[in-house]
């Protein structure tokens, strides 16, 4: 149901496309009302705006519509889980202790840290 109502909603697109482009602007109503060839068209001198404004109007509907439904069902899918809480942990590896050359200091001669980050004077 849903792939269906992608393929209607992708050919809907197309269709106002395409007639969005077919329509001619404002400006060539001017040219048009002086026997520019307006009334040897098929629809007419008046009927071709019509007929295509009435049809834009129809398809821009019907898109709406799909994609409000689609809106719906991409809402109310199965898997209501985040996308973090699906994902797959890595385990970290343990980091060993680098061997160096610098001798150790002993704890009583290191600065201890109480959890403050304000020094201490003594």
């Amino acid at each position: 149901m849903e792939t269906v109502l992608v393929v209607v909603h992708l050919f809907l697109a197309i269709g106002l496309v395409g007639l969005i482009l077919i329509q001619h602007g404002k400006g060539a109503d001017m040219g048009a009302a002086f026997g520019a060839g307006g009334a040897g068209s098929v629809f007419g001198s008046s009927g071709a705006g019509n007929f295509l404004s009435r049809t834009t109007g129809v398809l821009a509907i019907a898109f709406f519509i799909t994609s409000l439904a689609l809106a719906y069902f991409a809402m109310n899918t199965s898997d209501k889980g985040s996308v973090m809480a699906n994902a797959a942990v890595e385990q970290p590896v343990a980091a060993q202790p680098a061997q160096t050359d610098l001798p150790v200091v002993p704890e009583a001669v290191a600065p201890k840290n109480d959890g403050s980050d304000v020094p201490t004077v003594k």
